[in-house]
């Protein structure tokens, strides 16, 4: 099992940055890869960014590419998405997600979620 706990979201103005963490527990260590989704109330959750604990390509929704940057810190068992650029469309509840299998990168079928972080952006 892997437990996943986030922390990092809040209020903040258009053009502004936050940046959300991710801490594993458990059988993090097993990890393979690594993610950030978002929902807005009534839609779907949609995927953010991804990439694999053992490091490599990173992944990102067209959305946030260029803005956003997905990283982990293997020492702390932590993985980050910093966020710039922010805007009022960028707000939602922010999951982050992990899994054992490097197949779930593109679907949305990873096996361990936290249990989310409200984003706000005022305009």
């Amino acid at each position: 099992q892997v437990q996943l706990v986030e922390s990092g979201g809040g209020l903040v103005q258009a053009g502004g940055s936050l940046r959300l963490s991710c801490a594993a527990s458990g059988r993090s260590f097993s990890m393979y890869a690594m993610g950030w989704f978002r929902q807005v109330p009534g839609k779907e959750r949609e995927f953010v960014a991804a990439m694999y604990w053992s490091g490599g390509s990173l992944y990102y929704a067209a959305f946030v590419k260029g803005r956003f940057t997905i990283s982990r810190d293997s020492a702390k068992n932590t993985f980050y998405l910093q966020m710039n650029s922010l805007k009022p469309e960028d707000t939602a509840v922010y999951f982050c997600a992990a899994d054992l299998s490097s197949r779930v990168v593109g679907t949305p079928n990873w096996g361990y979620w936290g249990q989310g972080t409200q984003v706000t952006v005022s305009s």
